[in-house]
């Protein structure tokens, strides 16, 4: 990449913060981000969420937008419809792409719909729903806000007199609470960068779940890659992650997770359109195994700038 081509990205805004529950982490990515445009001499202003950048864009200020925007307002197409309005190209998913993968409900009804395996769920509007939802599903269950993520709000329950409060908690973040059965088995994320599925991850948490100490606090979570499955088998995986991101409309880079469970047979769980870029997450990581350094990540992800 050459000091021309990155000129020729134009005033590049870098949006980061926001109002979200996940800003502490948007910001700490958006650090590592800022630290890599400036050695690729691209010209870019760190902006702190998406009103700001609004203000700013509709001034005339900014040719493209790298968005390090996580959870709502900035992941879930409100800020890439408004931005469309306005003809700047945006990182990442479209509308369509950014609000389906927001709604894990959502996103887990077009899998099953197209024949894609997901762990069955049930959805839960109050905390006496859970006698109903455990005669259903069985125990263990995985409890989440629809709506959130970075592990927000999110509950293992090993026992049915647990199910009220893990419900509790998730209702704090969403009206709308999803409650899937457990899948005990190893955990896979893939990053996917323009069209291509990057090495494969398994998280090794030390505590029940990938939670959000872990992702972010503990530093107790063993990630390896090489991944340990065989190369049949991981390309397979690849393939179907890549399908998975395809059908619900995301673009442009992201990550699709999944687990095996007990007859080996992967499990979907989620799209994140907007992952983590601080120095724990997981994209970074995978380019790394792929052989990319920060910085042509970084490059790749603003070329994935569009206005659809």
């Amino acid at each position: 990449m050459s000091r021309s081509e990155a000129l020729e990205m134009g005033q590049v805004a870098l949006v980061v913060g926001g109002d979200s529950a996940e800003r502490e982490i948007s910001l700490r990515g958006g650090r590592a981000v800022a630290g890599a445009l400036e050695r690729l001499g691209v010209q870019y202003s760190v902006v702190d969420g998406p009103r700001r950048l609004l203000e700013q864009v509709a001034a005339g200020h900014f040719d493209r937008v790298f968005n390090l925007l996580h959870g709502r307002g900035g992941e879930d197409g409100a800020l890439q419809g408004a931005l469309r309005l306005y003809g700047v190209p945006v990182t990442g998913s479209g509308v369509l792409g950014s609000a389906l993968t927001m709604d894990k409900l959502q996103t887990k009804r077009v899998w099953t719909a197209v024949g894609l395996p997901t762990p069955d769920w049930r959805l839960a509007g109050a905390a006496d729903d859970g006698d109903a939802i455990v005669a259903d599903l069985g125990l263990p269950l995985f409890v989440k806000p629809a709506r959130e993520g970075s592990s927000i709000g999110m509950t293992r329950v090993d026992r049915g007199e647990e199910l009220a409060a893990a419900i509790e908690r998730a209702l704090e973040h969403d009206e709308r609470v999803l409650v899937e059965r457990l899948i005990d088995g190893p955990e896979f994320t893939a990053a996917i960068l323009d069209g291509e599925v990057l090495p494969l991850i398994r998280l090794e948490p030390a505590r029940s779940f990938y939670d959000y100490a872990a992702k972010y606090e503990s530093g107790d979570t063993v990630y390896r890659c090489p991944c340990g499955l065989d190369e049949a088998t991981e390309q397979r995986l690849a393939a179907m992650c890549a399908e998975a991101f395809d059908v619900v409309g995301a673009g442009g880079w992201g990550r699709v997770d999944l687990m095996l469970d007990a007859a080996g047979q992967a499990q979907l769980l989620e799209v994140n359109t907007t992952p983590g870029m601080t120095e724990q997450s997981l994209v970074p990581k995978a380019a790394a195994a792929a052989g990319m350094t920060f910085e042509e990540l970084v490059w790749r992800i603003l070329k994935t700038s569009r206005t659809d």
